[in-house]
């Protein structure tokens, strides 16, 4: 990434300094013209003609604070705007930084772009390497397993291969997870979105809940297809449940997600979110749901969080900007 030039700067407070001190010289100079010039030329003509030069050299100087202070910083918030949008983009440079100061804030912005990228590279190499390698001793271990069930085994020994297949598709399913986990934490789904888009899907993918929505054509900041992981997700952990219905309530800037399942327990609040947590690790659960949803959101601008409900589990989803509404443009 392009480093900033290490050229001469002047301080900020060297800019505001001269600005007060311009401002003040200014208006002291203008009296003391009108008292040297006024009988000379007429103090209504004299009063104009400082007045104009005041005007226009206050003009300057706002050109300069523009230039110094105000357009590197527009142009800082437009890159910092930029990297939430994606997160994987390289900014470069600005062409001008006014001052001291806000050439080492453009510094550190750079360098943090550069480090999260780094860091958001490392995490998904690493995923991929995992999910690679393992991919193969895990397709021996249930190949072997297969075999083994094929042959006459005692009781004992059928447990034992049955317990080292059910072993190898829990692996298999955990590295499908982290897979989607690191993938959810990438900025794919940027758009517009509503629940009348994705609604029907859902309903055909979960025909068990009933679904109650609404705010079905409010426009929510993230995609129908990035919606649709984030509800599913939630959906699928209502029915694991024994769940019955589903609240759906969308905001401009929030989405609440209700069910009237059991709840959370209050040991497990803490905990929901975290990778690989889950109560339901005998019958297939990963863990991974929650923390799917969580990135998704994370990497497009929004939230969620567990919140109090008198029924079930409530999810409040909220992004960082609402989109505007057609009669407020």
């Amino acid at each position: 990434m392009r480093r900033i030039a290490r050229k001469w700067r002047p301080s900020l407070w060297q800019v505001v300094g001269g600005a007060l001190l311009g401002t003040l010289g200014m208006s002291f100079l203008g009296l003391v013209a009108l008292r040297v010039f006024g009988p000379v030329i007429g103090y209504r003509l004299g009063a104009f003609l400082i007045a104009g030069v005041i005007l226009l050299a206050t003009l300057v100087l706002g050109l300069l604070l523009v230039r110094l202070i105000l357009r590197p910083i527009s142009s800082l918030a437009g890159r910092a705007a930029a990297l939430r949008r994606d997160p994987m983009a390289r900014p470069e440079p600005l062409a001008h930084y006014g001052t001291k100061e806000l050439r080492d804030l453009g510094e550190s912005v750079l360098d943090m772009a550069g480090r999260l990228q780094a860091r958001e590279a490392t995490i998904r190499s690493y995923t991929d390497h995992v999910t690679h390698e393992m991919k193969t001793p895990l397709s021996a271990m249930r190949a072997a397993a297969e075999m083994l069930g094929d042959m006459e085994l005692g009781a004992e020994e059928r447990g034992l291969v049955d317990t080292i297949g059910e072993a190898a598709m829990q692996m298999e399913r955990q590295l499908d997870a982290l897979r989607r986990a690191a993938a959810a934490r990438e900025p794919g789904h940027q758009g517009i979105g509503r629940l009348a888009e994705v609604l029907p899907e859902l309903h055909a993918a979960y025909p068990s809940l009933r679904l109650v929505a609404s705010g079905v054509a409010q426009d929510l900041p993230l995609a129908a297809s990035g919606l649709t992981i984030v509800l599913r997700q939630l959906l699928s952990n209502a029915a694991s449940v024994g769940a019955s219905e589903v609240r759906i309530e969308a905001s401009p800037s929030r989405m609440v997600v209700a069910d009237d399942g059991p709840g959370v327990s209050t040991g497990n609040r803490d905990r929901i979110f975290a990778p690989f947590f889950t109560t339901r690790r005998d019958s297939g659960g990963t863990g991974m749901g929650l923390t799917i949803a969580a990135n998704l959101l994370a990497a497009h601008g929004g939230s969620i969080r567990l919140v109090d409900s008198p029924v079930g589990a409530a999810f409040e989803i909220s992004f960082d900007e609402a989109v505007p509404s057609e009669a407020s443009v």
